[in-house]
């Protein structure tokens, strides 16, 4: 039987939120060259995906956490999912912006968010931490204990897992990269010989370097 890992990876590569391209490689917005492009927000548009991510978050959250006062998604790319696993576990839904809104309140969490709540966070997609871990800080300033967070997918890049460590953030995830590259290869999405330069990408993103 499929790990939960692997079939995610497979219905992800399926509707193309995640795609390989080792030897065209795609270019980050933080600048990185990079073999791998992951667009979570995809599974919003197939219907039979989305419910299963759905279902699979929310079980992820019933069964690692316990007494969950509320649930937080981090803008923009996981509001949706937040939304629709807070609404199954009939719970409370607040979303976290990236930075105060200009005008108004000046909120950086939107919506009704007590203080003293056990709050688990919902994100798409960890990469290096940094947004993640912003997104808890807010929650913390708040006056709100996390007590956890869950994810579609992880790169695991080292620098995020010390930097999740550092923050006491337990992290749990449905897929990730190394599932992804399992299934590429099963599939033929990828070839064997393509691996070494996709695990080699993942030990330093920042510098790798596809030309040499």
């Amino acid at each position: 039987m499929k790990t939960l890992e692997r079939l995610v990876a497979e219905k992800l590569l399926k509707i193309k939120a995640v795609k390989l391209q080792p030897a065209n490689p795609f270019t980050w917005a933080s600048g990185w060259k990079s073999p791998i492009y992951n667009d979570n927000r995809k599974t919003l548009s197939y219907p039979e995906v989305r419910s299963f991510i759905k279902l699979e978050l929310a079980r992820m959250v019933s069964e690692k956490y316990e007494n969950v006062d509320a649930i937080a998604g981090v803008a923009t790319g996981a509001i949706a999912q937040g939304a629709l696993v807070a609404d199954l576990l009939g719970l409370p839904f607040v979303y976290i912006r990236s930075t105060p809104k200009d005008h108004g309140l000046e909120n950086l969490i939107e919506g009704e968010l007590k203080p003293g709540s056990k709050v688990v966070i919902i994100e798409d997609l960890v990469s290096t931490g940094g947004s993640s871990l912003k997104a808890v800080q807010a929650v913390r300033n708040f006056g709100c204990d996390v007590i956890g967070m869950v994810a579609i997918f992880t790169y695991g890049f080292p620098v995020a897992q010390q930097a999740f460590k550092e923050a006491k953030v337990t992290l749990n995830t449905l897929s990730n990269y190394d599932a992804v590259l399992e299934e590429a290869v099963r599939t033929d999405y990828i070839d064997e010989s393509e691996i070494a330069v996709l695990q080699e990408w993942r030990k330093d993103p920042g510098a790798w370097d596809p030309d040499k």
